[in-house]
């Protein structure tokens, strides 16, 4: 064979070595992207799963495992509220879920009062979060109760029915939450009482959210909350924290899921 012609032969093959290459570092990058996680999305205050349902099916149509249980007394669950349902027991359903289900590297987001839950449950099953999410949510230190971190209005309310003696606390009308007009009928007609000891109870948790790798906070804008903006303001000062505005209702699971699961599968 002529000397070019073996030059030429070899360079044919060199390219076709690096064309197989790429095509493998590419497929390992896209199968790195679009490998399955685990979600577990909790709700908050007189919500159920039934919130996440628009959420919850988009993440699993891309092949993502989700879970959205009800917490216990509310939704689904609402059969079992009695006055011993407590913030230590909504902690219990998310940890135990994750412990039954045998899941790891899950990505935990809490919705509104379930930042209270999740700050909890991450107590127990810390090592199995590979990303904490709080969605409008609350980000609770030890001592802190929803009662004392909720909002002057809510707070009144939810004092009132602590004063009563009152078993759980009324729903807030979903306009409200600035919920849009479309679904604010559904949504009132799902919420349904919210146990009142969960309310009143004082975080215990003692710094497992911070060991967390991946923390992230979502604040909808379209929704009134001082004590949001402040914890908006306070988690950008923080390097190890990702934050996200949207354009939106309390309820962005409701009003925007595609956005939502945009921004969940990013922070995954």
């Amino acid at each position: 064979m002529a000397a070019s012609s073996l030059r030429t032969t070899r360079r044919a093959a060199l390219g076709a070595f690096a064309a197989v290459g790429a095509l493998t570092a590419g497929g390992a990058r896209l199968q790195a992207q679009t490998a399955p996680k685990t979600f577990v999305l909790v709700h908050g205050t007189w919500h159920g799963g039934w919130c996440w349902r628009r959420v919850a099916d988009l993440l699993a149509s891309k092949g993502h495992k989700v879970y959205a249980p009800s917490l216990t007394g509310v939704a689904d669950r609402s059969h079992l509220l009695t006055r011993d349902v407590n913030l230590t027991t909504h902690a219990n359903d998310i940890a135990n879920l994750i412990k039954w289900e045998d899941l790891t590297d899950v990505v935990l987001v809490g919705h509104s009062s379930a930042g209270f839950v999740i700050t909890q449950a991450a107590e127990l099953i810390g090592p199995q979060v590979a990303s904490i999410v709080y969605l409008d949510a609350f980000v609770p230190d030890v001592g802190d109760s929803l009662i004392s971190l909720a909002n002057p209005g809510p707070r009144k309310a939810l004092e009132e029915a602590v004063a009563r003696g009152d078993l759980a606390a009324k729903p807030v009308p979903a306009a409200a939450f600035n919920v849009n007009e479309k679904d604010r009928a559904w949504v009132d007609a799902k919420c349904t009482p919210h146990p009142l000891a969960v309310v009143v109870d004082k975080v215990t948790a003692t710094g497992s959210r911070e060991k967390i790798a991946r923390k992230t906070y979502i604040r909808a804008t379209g929704f009134k909350s001082p004590v949001f903006d402040e914890t908006l303001a306070r988690m950008k000062t923080k390097p190890t924290w990702k934050t996200f505005e949207v354009a939106s209702g309390h309820d962005v699971m409701v009003d925007h899921p595609d956005r939502l699961a945009e921004i969940l599968l990013e922070v995954a």
